[in-house]
């Protein structure tokens, strides 16, 4: 069941709790295997890559079967209702248009010192998408992350994903990366996939950034690769932070808390309410709707070790509360979301009023569902057009504004005891 607890104290310790729980125990033991998988694919290439989807996805596979083919591609549209394609089209127009808002622009300035400064904006050469399987197919989290590279107009994007029962991908997942403009799509999942990206084999090419989320030893692997290549975040399990008062639908917040529960045994399921009373209603609301939920006993479990309703004295407690967990998904369902907004520094993404369920931000609304979990927010974004781009810096010095800057220029090479920098400054300067 869902606990529901009234101490500011008690709920600072419980919060603590759920925001470390992606790193078990066993976490280290989960890296030592992940560093082998990775050394492995490294040494052994292709033949590491068929070996673990075998080991690990039961699928046994050829090397010519390792990227899907040009007919699956086409069959999969033939396998998917006029509806979801329908769906899947309006989310890609609703993403795109939201990501070429965010494109980042290149700039130089002139001063009268005869200086020019500026910064120049690229995009990676490659980029590697990697999206997951197992418990359910996402064609959402490849719109996410394929736009935005398309958007960054990378020139070469590269999609992995696990295998399921007969090498089969969903064919949900298929058209959505052509939708998103990705064709270039590989069966393998896992640390290996990571490990694929990350190094290269001969079938897969070695890229610059990895993007997308997976479970630990996904999130593992792309811990480990880092400095190799560039990722996106360190990706943990799904979270939601509810505020609500009074006002707030019962039916409702319970759905939302389930919505995020029904991703994964350590998916986190938090309300925070000034309301004791709509706290018994949800908690007693979430037991009704898991009475015939098809994925009940995962669900249960996340609700069970990290499901948790706080009854606070004021919103400002909860903005608190909120702000020290730094949640995935926060939900103002309250009267005035927006007077709160102020006292909110710490979120992935923030859904205002009693109208605008995570689910909208999941799907279509536009923004990217790639979030900062497990506290990241503290000092991560959502992915986005900026994470398949890198800048570089522009500087020009005419001869006139490098003898003026001369003398600092020297001081401070000197006071560094970097002979040569200071020369390479003062040889110029005195020619002139």
């Amino acid at each position: 069941m869902l606990r529901i607890i009234t101490q500011e104290a008690e709920a600072q310790t419980e919060l603590k709790r759920i925001g470390d729980r992606t790193y078990d125990g066993e976490t280290l033991h989960k890296e030592a295997t992940v560093r082998e998988i990775l050394q492995t694919v490294q040494r052994q290439g292709d033949k590491a890559l068929l070996d673990y989807t075998a080991e690990f996805d039961r699928q046994t596979l050829t090397l010519e079967q390792l990227r899907v083919s040009g007919s699956e591609l086409d069959a999969a549209y033939q396998q998917v209702s006029k509806e979801l394609l329908d769906a899947i089209v309006l989310a890609r127009q609703r993403i795109e248009a939201f990501h070429r808002q965010r494109i980042p622009k290149s700039w130089v300035q002139f001063d009268d010192d005869e200086v020019v400064l500026g910064k120049r904006y690229t995009p990676v050469d490659r980029a590697g998408l990697y999206v997951p399987g197992g418990r359910a197919a996402y064609p959402s989290t490849v719109l996410m992350n394929a736009i935005p590279a398309k958007v960054a107009k990378v020139p070469k994007i590269v999609m992995v994903t696990p295998p399921g029962e007969g090498g089969k991908i969903t064919p949900a997942v298929l058209v959505a990366a052509q939708e998103a403009g990705v064709t270039e799509i590989y069966r393998v999942g896992g640390a290996q996939a990571v490990a694929a990206l990350a190094y290269g084999t001969k079938t897969i090419p070695k890229v610059d950034i990895i993007t997308g989320p997976g479970n630990i030893y996904v999130t593992l692997a792309k811990k480990l690769v880092y400095g190799i290549v560039g990722i996106d975040s360190l990706a943990g399990p799904s979270e939601v932070l509810v505020i609500a008062d009074s006002q707030a639908n019962p039916v409702h917040i319970a759905a939302d808390l389930l919505a995020q529960a029904e991703h994964d045994p350590m998916a986190a399921a938090i309300l925070l309410t000034t309301d004791a009373d709509l706290a018994t209603k949800v908690q007693w609301e979430v037991e009704q709707q898991l009475l015939n939920h098809p994925r009940r006993l995962l669900t249960e479990k996340a609700i069970a070790h990290y499901g948790l309703i706080v009854v606070v004295d004021s919103l400002e407690t909860a903005a608190r509360l909120s702000n020290l967990f730094a949640p995935e998904h926060l939900e103002l369902e309250i009267a005035d979301p927006w007077a709160l907004l102020e006292s909110i520094r710490h979120a992935g993404a923030i859904f205002l009023g009693n109208s605008t369920p995570e689910a909208v931000g999941d799907y279509l609304a536009g923004p990217n569902h790639t979030l900062p979990t497990s506290g990241a927010a503290r000092y991560a974004s959502a992915l986005g057009v900026e994470t398949f781009l890198k800048h570089s810096s522009l500087i020009q010095y005419s001869s006139g504004a490098l003898n003026k800057m001369s003398g600092a220029i020297q001081a401070l090479a000197q006071a560094e005891g970097l002979h040569s920098h200071s020369e390479s400054v003062r040889l110029r300067t005195e020619e002139d």
